[in-house]
């Protein structure tokens, strides 16, 4: 009973930087939940007390779950409905994982798992694995079951593509909240040059509904159209308030680790909008109001103070 136990906390160790790889490699907290899972149920059927080291023996295992499951998401998203975003979690989510560096933080940002997306799933692992854990080449190649050559070729070719879409700006929880407080002040005010002004020109916004809430499955390109669908956005509705099930409050938050808009109704989060800024102002507006992915949100929302309230309703 004692070794049973002792393998048990071996893995309950191991499963928060486990479940912050997997958030990274699927974009999904529920599939990286399930991925941890099934890697504990093989270590459980192992022998633990054979394999010399568990932590490697574990990430190779989860890795190689989540590489299966990134070649069946390819398939299934081509039947999506809609545009597919990555589930944006919350600041204080534990599953965001290490944020010491700015490697670490960068590669769990919004638009970073977003650019993730256009990676093959092998770039994907190595540039997670790399850029976010620090493991080393050799550690990688033989999760993957590859070179270290290939291993170091693989992960300069995802790096630049991830850095070649990437508007690079660090900001800070406060700044954040400034950006997202001038966004909402612009957005509310009724007319859309405050909104042009604050963003780039050729800003988008994007939306994903699941097909299950309304969202336009066609980017706003522009710095004009982006800005007139962000007025009638945030312009109060009784239509809104039907659609949504009661009032929506809107508050500034940050979500990976970037400036966020969490719209709330009784408690339950509808939908986050996480704003790309660049050094010439907001890249993009990517909003998540499929229901699905934000189960996570809202649970983490009704643990959380919220300070002075909403700053607007809609």
């Amino acid at each position: 009973m004692a070794l049973i136990m002792s393998d048990v906390d071996r893995f309950e160790a191991a499963r928060p930087r486990l479940e912050a790889i997997a958030y990274r490699l699927l974009g999904s907290s529920s599939e990286a939940e399930d991925a941890v899972q099934e890697t504990y149920l093989r270590w459980q059927a192992a022998d633990a007390g054979r394999i010399e080291v568990p932590e490697a023996w574990l990430t190779k295992v989860l890795t190689n779950l989540c590489l299966n499951q990134l070649t069946s998401a390819r398939a299934r998203r081509e039947t999506y409905v809609g545009r597919w975003l990555p589930e944006p979690l919350l600041t204080g989510d534990p599953m965001l994982g290490p944020a010491d560096t700015a490697e670490q933080r960068e590669s769990v940002s919004y638009a970073v798992l977003v650019l993730l997306e256009r990676l093959s799933p092998n770039e994907r692992a190595v540039y997670v694995l790399r850029e976010a854990f620090a493991y080393a080449h050799r550690e990688i190649a033989e999760i993957l079951d590859i070179t270290e050559t290939s291993s170091q070729q693989i992960y300069h070719r995802a790096k630049k593509h991830v850095a070649d879409g990437r508007a690079r700006t660090e900001i800070d929880e406060a700044a954040a909240r400034r950006i997202v407080e001038e966004f909402l002040a612009a957005a509310t005010s009724g007319r859309t040059e405050p909104l042009i002004r604050l963003l780039t020109e050729d800003a988008i916004s994007v939306g994903d509904g699941g097909g299950k809430v309304p969202a336009r499955a066609k980017a706003f390109e522009g710095a004009l159209a982006v800005a007139t669908f962000m007025r009638g956005l945030f312009k109060p509705s009784k239509a809104k308030r039907n659609l949504v099930g009661g009032t929506a409050e809107i508050y500034a938050a940050t979500a990976n680790g970037g400036p966020a808009i969490v719209a709330v109704v009784d408690g339950r989060v509808i939908g986050i909008t996480c704003l790309e800024v660049g050094p010439e102002g907001i890249v993009a507006l990517r909003n998540q109001v499929n229901p699905d992915k934000l189960v996570r949100a809202t649970e983490l929302w009704a643990a959380t103070d919220h300070g002075a309230g909403p700053l607007h309703l809609l």
